[in-house]
């Protein structure tokens, strides 16, 4: 993910997420030495749209998921499902061993999503998403 890339990416926050980051939030998070802010594009057409985007944060042996969105265009097609591949694939190469993040509850698509990762329900944060969902904390173990 690059600055230029970021117009887009907040669109798809914007358009995923009941509490999207802000432009400073995704900067923030692509200057941290431990955080990684990927996109995915479409290669064989010029000017491509970003279809998703995932970052993520590795310290240590723990990894932890930030934020994933793909854009509604392109939702069911399996976006989601690669991005989540690379980033298991990217992680496991740096020796991650435990996988965190949470998720709202009534986002069932995205905790299936999970599910099919092998990520486990570990506990419950009430209201966190506009005071009105609760989050769905999960873990990956290696």
């Amino acid at each position: 993910m690059d600055i230029e890339d970021l117009e887009d990416v907040q669109f798809i926050a914007a358009s995923s997420s009941l509490n999207p980051w802000s432009k400073n939030m995704f900067i923030g998070e692509m200057r941290n030495s431990s955080s990684h802010c990927f996109i995915t594009k479409i290669r064989e057409i010029s000017n491509p749209p970003v279809l998703g985007f995932i970052c993520f944060r590795n310290v240590e042996d723990e990894s932890e998921l930030l934020n994933i969105c793909v854009h509604p265009r392109y939702r069911q097609l399996g976006i989601g499902k690669r991005l989540m591949q690379f980033y298991i694939g990217f992680s496991s190469r740096k020796k991650i061993k435990t996988y965190y993040l949470e998720v709202n509850s009534s986002n069932l698509p995205a905790i299936q999503l999970y599910q099919s990762f092998s990520y486990q329900s570990l506990g419950i944060r009430k209201k966190l998403y506009q005071r009105r969902f609760d989050a769905i904390l999960m873990v990956k173990k290696v």
